[in-house]
Formats: C-alpha cells, sequence, structure tokens
C-alpha cells in the first residue's frame, strides 16, 4: 500500500514552524449536517453515500445470494478480495510447510530428539497461542479503521485547549464556537457511529471506533497510526514475558506435558525450549507487525518475510545440527535466527510506511487492546478447550482411535489455512469500510467473501472425499487406522462448508469490531459442545466424537449467521 500523505500539506517554512508535538486526531464520522470536515468553513458539497442495494431489510440473510453471479467475476472488489486473501493463504502455509522440513532434519537425530522436540514446541505453542491470536486479530482491524480515517482525510488538531480540523486552521477553529459544538457532538457519538477521542483525553474506552493521532512536522510525511505503536509494544512486552515464564518454568511445564524427571527426554526437551523461548519477543512482535499490515491491505509483505526467514531456517539446518553437530541446539538456533530475520525484514518495512514513535503516551491504545484482547482470549479459550477435549476423548478410545483422529484432525484444520485468508481480507476491508460509514462497500464485501467461502467449502468437500476415500495410506500404513479414518471422511469432508463459513464469519465479525458478540457466542458453543462431546464420545466412540465436532462447527456458523440475519449489532444499518 502506498505511504499515507500527511494531512497537513504545509509548506516547508510553515514546517518549521509548527509546534513539534501537535496530534492531529481524525474523526469517524462526517459532520452533523450532513457536510464532511471542512477545514475552510465554507460549505463544501455533502458528501454521497451510495445507496445499498434493494430496500431496507429486516434480515441480513439476502447476503448470501446478493450478487451471486458476480461471485468469479475479477472487478474491482473480487480483484481487492484475492489480493489479500491468496498472499495471506500462501504466508499462513508457509510456516506449516517449514515446520515439516525442520522435523525431517530433526527426524534423523534419533527417536528421543524428535519426541523431546514434539513436546517442546507442543509447550511453546500453547503458550504462545493464548496471546496470538487476540493479539493479531484486533490489531488487523484497529489499523485498518484508523488507516481508512486517515485516507478520508477529515482531521483535528488536539493539542492545549482546542480541536481543529488542519494544524493551519488551529487558531480559525479554536475561535468558532459552532464548529467547536459540531466537534463535541461528533466526538460524543455512540459506538459503531462514530470515532471517539477519549484514547487523547483518557476516558473510559472499550472496543468503539478508533481515534487516529498523526505526527506534525516530525513525521516526514508518514503517518502515526496508534494502534501500529500500540501492537509493537503490546507484542514486544508479551514476548519478554513469555520468555521469562518458558526459560524459568520450563521443567515443570514439560512435566506438565507427561516428561518424567527420570525421562532421557528432559534435557533435549528443555534445552530446545530454552533456546526457543529466546525467539519468543520475535515471534510476537513479527505476527503483532503481520495484523499490522494485513490493517493495511497488504498481505504481500509478510509473506515475503515469511518465506526469507523460513527459507533461513531450511538452509541452517543441516548446518548447525549436523555440519555443526550442534544437534536440537542447531535446530532451535536455526528457528530463533529465522524468526528474528522475520521480525527485521517486517520491522524495516513499517518504519518506512509509518512514524512508529509516538508524539506522546496519551496517542497509544492499551485500554482499548487490553479489552478487546481479553473478550478474544475468552474466545480463545473456548476454541482450544472444545479441540483439546475432542483429543483427549479420542485418546481414551485407545492408540487406534488416537491415530486416526489426529491425521483427520490435522486435515479438517489444515484447510482452515485457505478460508483464513479470506477471513483476512474480509477483516481488513469490513473494519476500513465501518470506519469510513461506507455500508455499500460493507454489503458487497461481505455478500462476496461468503459466497467466496460457500464456493471453496463444496471444492474442499470434493477434495477431501475423494482424497481421503483413497489417499489415507499416505499417512499411515496401519490397517486398523485407515480403516478408523475411512468413519471419518463423512465428517472431515461434508463439514468442510460448515468450517469455512465459520472461519469467514470470524473476520467478518472482527471487521464489524463485534467482539463482544464473538467471545459470548464462542461460550455458548462450547456450552452446548462441551455435554455434545462427553455423551456422544460415551455411546458413539469414534463417530460421537466426530458428529459432536459437527455439531460444534454448525452451532459455530449459525450463531454468526443469526447475528447477521437478525440485523443486530453492526448490521443494524441494514433496517435502515
Amino acid at each position: 500500500m502506498a505511504e499515507q500523505k500527511s494531512a497537513s500539506h504545509t509548506t516547508p517554512e510553515a514546517e518549521q514552524q509548527q509546534m513539534p508535538a501537535e496530534v492531529a486526531v481524525v474523526v469517524a464520522a462526517p459532520a452533523p449536517a450532513g457536510r464532511p470536515n471542512d477545514p475552510a468553513g465554507e460549505g463544501s458539497p455533502p458528501a454521497v453515500e451510495p445507496a445499498l442495494p434493494g430496500r431496507p431489510r429486516r434480515t441480513g440473510l439476502h447476503l448470501f445470494a446478493m450478487n451471486i453471479k458476480n461471485v468469479f467475476r475479477l472487478d474491482e472488489l473480487g480483484a481487492e478480495v484475492l489480493g489479500i486473501a491468496v498472499p495471506a493463504s500462501l504466508a499462513l502455509t508457509a510456516d506449516p510447510l517449514a515446520s515439516l522440513i525442520d522435523t525431517a532434519f530433526i527426524g534423523r537425530l534419533g527417536s528421543v530428539e524428535i519426541a523431546a522436540v514434539g513436546v517442546a514446541i507442543a509447550v511453546f505453542n500453547q503458550v504462545m497461542k493464548v496471546c496470538i491470536y487476540p493479539l493479531v486479530s484486533v490489531t488487523t482491524s484497529f489499523v485498518a479503521e484508523e488507516d481508512a480515517i486517515l485516507s478520508k482525510g477529515g482531521a483535528m488538531v488536539a493539542g492545549g485547549g482546542g480541536s481543529v480540523e488542519h494544524p493551519e486552521q488551529h487558531t480559525a477553529a479554536s475561535t468558532d464556537p459552532e464548529k467547536q459544538s459540531a466537534e463535541e457532538a461528533i466526538s460524543s457519538e455512540p459506538s459503531g457511529e462514530a470515532a471517539s477521542p477519549a484514547g487523547l483525553a483518557g476516558a473510559k474506552q472499550g472496543c468503539a471506533a478508533a481515534v487516529v493521532a498523526r505526527t506534525s512536522g516530525k513525521g516526514k510525511g508518514r503517518s502515526f497510526v496508534p494502534s501500529v505503536t500500540s501492537a509493537l509494544i503490546v507484542g514486544a512486552l508479551l514476548g519478554l514475558f513469555q520468555t521469562v515464564l518458558l526459560v524459568a518454568a520450563g521443567k515443570p511445564l514439560l512435566r506438565l506435558m507427561g516428561v518424567k524427571p527420570g525421562s532421557p527426554m528432559l534435557v533435549p526437551a528443555l534445552r530446545y525450549l530454552t533456546l526457543r523461548a529466546l525467539g519468543a519477543p520475535a515471534v510476537l512482535l513479527s505476527l503483532a507487525m503481520q495484523g499490522v499490515f494485513r490493517g493495511f491491505k497488504d498481505t504481500r509483505t509478510p509473506l515475503y518475510a515469511t518465506v526469507a526467514g523460513d527459507l533461513a531456517n531450511i538452509v541452517l539446518d543441516p548446518i548447525l545440527i549436523f555440519g555443526c553437530r550442534m544437534g536440537v541446539i542447531g535446530a532451535a538456533i536455526a528457528h530463533v535466527v529465522s524468526q528474528y530475520l522475520i521480525t527485521l525484514i517486517m520491522l524495516s518495512k513499517l518504519v518506512r510506511k509509518v512514524d512508529v514513535v509516538p508524539p506522546s503516551i496519551r496517542c497509544l491504545k492499551f485500554r482499548r487492546f487490553l479489552g478487546c484482547g481479553f473478550l478474544l482470549l475468552a474466545r480463545v479459550v473456548a476454541v482450544t478447550f472444545c479441540v483439546t477435549l475432542a483429543a483427549s476423548l479420542a485418546a481414551r478410545h485407545g492408540p487406534t482411535a488416537m491415530a486416526a483422529f489426529q491425521i483427520c484432525s490435522q486435515v479438517w484444520l489444515a484447510t482452515s489455512l485457505l478460508a483464513d485468508g479470506l477471513a483476512v481480507a474480509g477483516q481488513a476491508m469490513l473494519a476500513s469500510a465501518f470506519a469510513r460509514k461506507d455500508h455499500y462497500k460493507v454489503v458487497t464485501t461481505t455478500a462476496r467473501v461468503l459466497q467466496l467461502g460457500i464456493v471453496l467449502g463444496v471444492g474442499l468437500t470434493v477434495l477431501l472425499g475423494l482424497g481421503l476415500q483413497f489417499g489415507a495410506g499416505v499417512f499411515t500404513k496401519d490397517a486398523a487406522v485407515i480403516s478408523t479414518i475411512q468413519k471419518g471422511v463423512p465428517f472431515v469432508a461434508g463439514t468442510q462448508t460448515l468450517n469455512t463459513l465459520a472461519f469467514v464469519f470470524d473476520g467478518i465479525n472482527f471487521g464489524a469490531s463485534d467482539y463482544a458478540f464473538a467471545a459470548y457466542s464462542m461460550v455458548g458453543v462450547a456450552a452446548v459442545s462441551i455435554p455434545s462431546l462427553i455423551l456422544l464420545s460415551s455411546h458413539g466412540g469414534f463417530v460421537g466424537i466426530w458428529i459432536a465436532l459437527t455439531i460444534y462447527m454448525s452451532v459455530r456458523a449459525l450463531a454468526s449467521t443469526w447475528r447477521m440475519g437478525a440485523a443486530r449489532g453492526p448490521w443494524k444499518f441494514l433496517r435502515q
């Protein structure tokens, strides 16, 4: 994405005379009289928002079929969706593929080493998972909102005692009581209607629309987007915390995973986990920046950085593991080096795009990050508990059932990477459209990503139905496991449309800043799914578990469908 232009088009002489600590705040709503922000106060013509297709509706279900004949058309909307979704999917796929190659190298060291590394990675990933999903998701939406508001061009300066729309208009606006009253009215709009400047004032913040600030003078044409700096600081702090936690509590955590004090796996697992922990700040920072670039609708930069880092990991693995005879220590070092390389590549690109140094600590969004992040944390816990419980119940039915479940579940979840690309596109585009109050773009984007999600789900159903039916032997040669896998094929393949809808709706809900619903609905889904898993597992065994997981994905998809279909929350505008 092209670098954002400065809100104040000042001359070099004027820049030298500007106060250095001014902060511009962009409001997400138009002026009360139906006019855009008018720096000169001359009454420019009102902005005309494209009318929503059709008449006001009591439901949003028509979005599933709206303009369905254009679903495969590579028009401006289709090109924007695919331009975001395809690189995002490739970036999400690159890391698991590199991990498979990493595992292949480590496997040559012996069964003890690969088992030890497997346990250490499981511990590392479980600790990281708590922070990754909320951090990336909220960062994408916040940055997309603020970038859209900056692109819209209406800005006010918050400094000293007054608020104005452009730095050069400070004096004029400060002495205009009518304009000040209008600005106060805008800033007091409820969440979802306008951006509130509560962040700079230190007032109460939730998951309301973002307040946007810019540097004036120091930025040299680059925008200051508060959520970018906030995400970097939060990511760095969380990474440092996780480093300390994993280094200090490595042994107890490995013990919880079943590695006993006398086990031959303990020493290599602890060494690997300790070294991998040193890369936690890089992992969290790179993921925070991935969310930032997604918010800018730039999924190519994370893809290039991820591929470069993964290639470095693949090259360093044989050199350090075998050439330097470092074993699992070499594998850990290679992975950490690759993570810091990814972080440096994205950071170097980011600092050329935006100004990451805040003009004031008051400009940062920590309260909003924490508020929305804790909501998504509850969601992560609910999702993780359901999936982990299913695996635990499968293990109780013996090694054959567990092996079949592991293969089926990995295939079942791996396909989500493709749907996640559409979810990322939907989230970034909708967050931007909601921030601009462009409801026409909201409905057309929602319709397109939902329709593409359904098409993708149907295609995956056919592909996996045939692939697993005839290709289960690729994963195992055990006849009993293959026979059990066949029982799960109807569920793994048949639920793909439900899965893609659920994942795409995640992106839609986050793009609409509907975090509370996303969290509470998932807790409700877990409340239904957990008893189903326990009951059906005890009566139906392996098949019962997959019936329960089908119920889990069905309820998850239906909950979001109901939210949009009932035209509630952020979808109320459909009734107008």
